[in-house]
């Protein structure tokens, strides 16, 4: 409340100077009204599943009904939540919702991605439930073979527990889900909040599905293309059958489309232009290719939030994932917007 000569006596510059500045930063919008009350700098809410993976790694090719020498990391995972721990360590503020457990692990998985530089005060905390597992086996190429997730503690975060985050989520600048979400949950966030873009996370074959009544509300859309098939019913294995999949998913009303598919790159569909990008590191030693969907949506929504051109966004998106490969984990904390730099260098040469 001071006025704007007790400002330019503090700061040692001019009335008139410090009317300026005050007048520029109204008009770019980061005074809001009297009082010279500064806004809120832009955050992204998350909202999905979080659990505590356990991944068992093969040093060979797996043996199916043997046991197969390898490695055993546990780590803190779930699709929404790896997208917000990329998201946090790119810089961003990031605020994450879902539901964990009184339990060992969920006190792992609040220190984990607190450490992370997520925010964890919005989570739900439901005594009754154990926190989500996700068991996984993985082959000596870094693919995952099979996985069982334990994820029954999700169905509690329902709309009525979201409703308590109503005026939280409302100023978010973008909010990011995956269909982990009940179809309680995803019915609420995408009519309540239907002035803020969503992206989604399809997270499964068994759980895209989940997302096909809420289509016409989703602004940006990542599945792999299995993933694809199972929420449209549709073939996602050839450049013309991608184009007619994503062709469908525009007149649903998805703005973009982007179509996750290992080695051979993402297709991707928007109102700009359509077709396939291919990381020039896909012939890079894969550890754990589990986490790089998650990756290459957070390098989506970072790039949203910078308004970077398509090709661009597609470069930093596909660095991102390229990071997460290289850790045993589902995240890598090596993940940061000067290591996402260091790993396009070789896209801008070419």
């Amino acid at each position: 409340m001071l006025s704007q000569q007790a400002i330019a006596n503090r700061l040692g510059i001019s009335r008139s100077a410090a009317a300026g500045h005050i007048m520029n930063m109204t008009r770019k919008g980061y005074i809001k009204g009297r009082g010279y009350v500064v806004s809120d700098a832009a955050f992204v809410c998350v909202v999905g599943g979080a659990n505590i993976d356990i991944h068992g790694k093969s040093l060979k090719s797996l043996r199916r009904n043997d046991s197969n020498p390898g490695a055993v990391h546990i780590s803190a995972g779930g699709v929404a939540r790896n997208i917000a721990e990329n998201l946090a360590r790119l810089g961003v503020d990031c605020r994450f919702i879902s539901a964990i457990g009184l339990d060992q692990h969920g006190e792992m998985l609040k220190r984990l991605s607190r450490e992370a530089g997520i925010d964890m005060q919005y989570v739900h905390e439901i005594a009754s439930e154990s926190t989500s597992t996700y068991l996984s086996v993985i082959d000596d190429s870094g693919d995952m073979k099979v996985a069982i997730s334990d994820m029954n503690i999700i169905d509690r975060l329902s709309a009525d527990r979201l409703q308590q985050q109503q005026a939280m989520l409302s100023q978010s600048a973008l909010i990011v889900l995956d269909a982990n979400l009940s179809d309680d949950a995803v019915a609420w966030l995408t009519s309540a909040l239907a002035d803020i873009p969503i992206f989604a996370d399809t997270v499964s074959t068994t759980k895209a599905p989940r997302l096909k009544p809420y289509l016409s509300a989703i602004h940006t859309l990542k599945a792999g293309a299995s993933e694809a098939e199972a929420l449209t019913g549709m073939r996602a294995r050839t450049t013309t059958q991608l184009q007619k999949l994503a062709t469908t998913l525009h007149a649903e009303g998805v703005v973009r489309v982007f179509i996750t598919r290992g080695e051979k790159g993402v297709f991707y569909s928007t109102a700009e232009a359509a077709g396939l990008k291919k990381s020039p590191h896909s012939k890079q030693v894969v550890e754990n290719a589990g986490g790089a969907g998650d990756a290459f949506l957070a390098g989506l929504a970072y790039a949203w939030l910078e308004s970077l051109p398509l090709d661009e966004t597609l470069q930093f998106a596909l660095a991102a994932a390229d990071i997460t490969l290289s850790h045993p984990a589902t995240s890598n904390p090596a993940m940061s917007l000067s290591a996402i730099s260091r790993a396009m260098e070789p896209q801008r040469v070419e």
